[in-house]
């Protein structure tokens, strides 16, 4: 086998390059492809070992179906909050085992079944807007997330726990000081209890009441069960694997906290981008509104998870701005060749998202929102893959898009909206997310009517 081998990438200093990356990922990622292609290695924090970026489908796929067992998974960024049983950290046989477990409760039949509770949840939360105010969409999707989560994930009646643990989880997920938590969960080195008023030991004080209550609740069900309840919880409890054994108290508790973080964010966030883009863009909103109003008055849920127009606005908004824009890293425990270059055991290699999803040769004009690219034709998993791909595929994917399609519906079909101002939207990074710029705002038009003409108000 020829020598080991690294494509080229920057040879600024790696607390330089971590700087540009923290600073600015899109400019750096785009300038990086530029110079070097579809595959080049960067060297930044925490681990500063080299770090392979790949936006070449045929790469990505290789990477996909490669063995396991030639491939780890570096432990993500926020496995202190999601715990060591998430599915997020484990490998080999305990991850196939556990991914097993939760597939049947987050697909097909068992998804549908949720459809009445979040157009609920999507109408208390959007009756509170008032005509001819400004509203912060990115606000209002991340209450109805939350929510959705907290109801038909965790399986909670409103009350005190409820109340509690919606109080704390908010905490933990908007912290005063997202930038200094960011880096502190970035590297593991910072990661001390100092004492009451250090970063850490306040996360690690709102974890622990957060896990006290997640217990509690987990207790209560094994102690009174109900084999009515719908809820993924109740689902996740009753599922047992191939030696007839179930999830314990703690898979179940880092299952949870894992659906909740993978899920609340980057589905408000997904949904605050196609508002825009909707309403950026009349024409898409006149056809979609036309999709929806075919449906008739109550249409069914399964409907409008069909709908083909609706499911390409979807997948362009997932295009265009993936909110994860890497695919959770993996490390070689092998050697591999990649495009030509012998890679060497050790090395992290990434597919990366959101230059994948800008390839002028897969999506011409990648920077304009055009949902028809996705009728016009069918993308492969290595192509487009918002969630990832290979057996670390998000394992949330199809409950995510059934919220969302079932939120805009629910949305567009009831209020006339408009963009607040004519001001483009731009990107901006959130820890390691990729989320609307700040203080987007859309102000309520009205109440709108089945058929009613759609408003040209919006910016082109």
């Amino acid at each position: 086998m020829s020598a080991f081998k690294l494509p080229q990438g920057p040879e600024t200093h790696p607390w330089i390059q971590t700087f540009q990356w923290l600073k600015n990922p899109l400019g750096y990622m785009e300038e990086c492809a530029k110079q070097y292609g579809d595959i080049f290695t960067l060297r930044i924090g925490p681990v500063f070992k080299p770090q392979v970026f790949i936006s070449n489908p045929q790469a990505i796929q290789q990477i996909f179906t490669t063995d396991p067992k030639h491939l780890g998974s570096g432990a993500p960024i926020g496995i202190a909050l999601v715990g060591k049983q998430s599915l997020l950290g484990l490998e080999g046989k305990p991850h196939q085992r556990q991914r097993k477990l939760l597939t049947p409760p987050l697909h097909g039949e068992k998804i549908l079944a949720y459809g009445h509770l979040i157009r609920e949840i999507t109408e208390k939360v959007t009756d509170k807007w008032q005509i001819g105010q400004p509203i912060s969409v990115l606000s209002s999707m991340q209450e109805i997330s939350f929510e959705v989560i907290l109801k038909a994930v965790f399986g909670l009646q409103e009350g005190s726990r409820y109340d509690q643990l919606k109080e704390l989880l908010l905490k933990i997920l908007n912290p005063e000081q997202p930038f200094i938590r960011g880096i502190i969960l970035l590297f593991p080195l910072l990661q001390r209890d100092l004492g009451a008023w250090s970063p850490w030991s306040k996360f690690l004080r709102l974890k622990e009441q957060i896990d006290e209550l997640i217990y509690a609740e987990i207790k209560e069900r094994q102690e009174k069960p109900d084999p009515s309840r719908t809820d993924i919880l109740s689902l996740m409890m009753a599922t047992k694997d191939e030696q007839g054994q179930p999830m314990t108290d703690v898979e179940l508790r880092d299952e949870l906290i894992t659906l909740l973080v993978a899920g609340h964010e980057t589905t408000a966030n997904s949904l605050t981008w196609a508002f825009y883009w909707i309403h950026h863009t009349p024409q898409v909103r006149e056809k979609l509104l036309q999709e929806l109003d075919n449906l008739g008055e109550q249409p069914d849920a399964n409907e409008i998870f069909k709908l083909p127009y609706l499911n390409a606005i979807c997948s362009e908004t997932l295009r265009l701005y993936p909110v994860v824009m890497l695919v959770l890293n993996r490390f070689l425990k092998s050697p591999l060749e990649v495009m030509g270059y012998n890679l060497e055991p050790g090395t992290v290699v990434i597919p990366c998202i959101y230059l994948t999803h800008h390839r002028e040769d897969l999506y011409p004009d990648s920077k304009q929102f055009k949902p028809e690219r996705f009728l016009e034709r069918q993308f492969s998993t290595s192509e487009f893959l918002p969630f990832g791909g290979g057996n670390r595929r998000c394992i949330g994917m199809a409950f995510a898009m059934f919220e969302m399609k079932l939120v805009l519906a629910t949305v567009l079909s009831q209020w006339q909206m408009e963009l607040a101002d004519t001001k483009p939207l731009q990107p901006v990074r959130k820890s390691t997310l990729l989320v609307p710029g700040e203080g987007f705002k859309m102000v309520v038009r009205g109440k709108r009517l089945q058929n009613q003409p759609v408003l040209q108000t919006s910016v082109s």
